[in-house]
């Protein structure tokens, strides 16, 4: 599989290295500072508007960007059906058969995604992170570095669970909400709010532009 990847910081090189474990090629890399096209190493480096240029039948596309807010914001922008994106999964990752995992996530080292969950659209499933048996995770989230969700847990849309942290059974946490890392939470969380602790407490609301 060629790979176009939108994105090229210090997220985007961990999902190269992804990539090229998995078997697949990367065709370009594509960023805005980039001011000029250039090849190197038989990849494109330009402009996320290069991009048309360069679909093809058997390219799949993968936004490496780690803030949950651009990467919505670049899958509008260039508005393509959603079977165009790549599911990156690492080799080391446990992915139950009965998990099902969207289009465009990235699923890292050691994961592991339990029975019956469900893994929503553009997700980042970060290093050693345990998503539990019956989770329901929203679009465009980022699950940081060994954060455990266990059993049926649910997210909405843009959540941002921090590193080392975990969430008890049955907790909700709402669209856009942030969880501090090592923080604990025991209560379902509302959306737009930043949790931080063990067990957590509300510091401030937050603003999406």
């Amino acid at each position: 599989m060629q790979v176009i990847i939108i994105g090229d910081g210090g997220h985007s090189r961990v999902i190269q290295e992804m990539i090229i474990s998995c078997g697949s090629s990367i065709s370009a890399i594509l960023d805005d500072k980039y001011e000029h096209g250039i090849r190197r190493n038989g990849i494109i480096y330009a402009q996320i508007s290069f991009l048309p240029k360069l679909l093809k039948k058997d390219t799949k596309i993968v936004i490496a960007i780690g803030s949950n807010a651009i990467r919505k914001r670049i899958v509008r922008r260039i508005n393509i059906i959603p079977e165009m994106y790549a599911t990156i999964i690492h080799p080391t990752a446990v992915i139950s058969t009965s998990a099902q995992i969207g289009y465009g996530t990235v699923v890292m080292p050691h994961v592991v995604i339990n029975a019956q969950a469900a893994v929503g659209t553009h997700c980042i499933i970060n290093t050693a992170s345990i998503i539990e048996h019956d989770n329901t995770i929203g679009d465009f989230s980022h699950i940081s570095p060994n954060a455990t969700l266990t059993g049926n847990v649910t997210t909405g849309e843009g959540v941002h669970v921090g590193a080392s942290s975990t969430i008890i059974p049955g907790k909700h946490l709402g669209s856009w909400s942030i969880i501090g890392a090592g923080s604990t939470v025991i209560e379902h969380i509302p959306a737009y709010s930043k949790a931080v602790g063990c067990p957590t407490r509300i510091i401030e609301r937050i603003l999406i532009k």
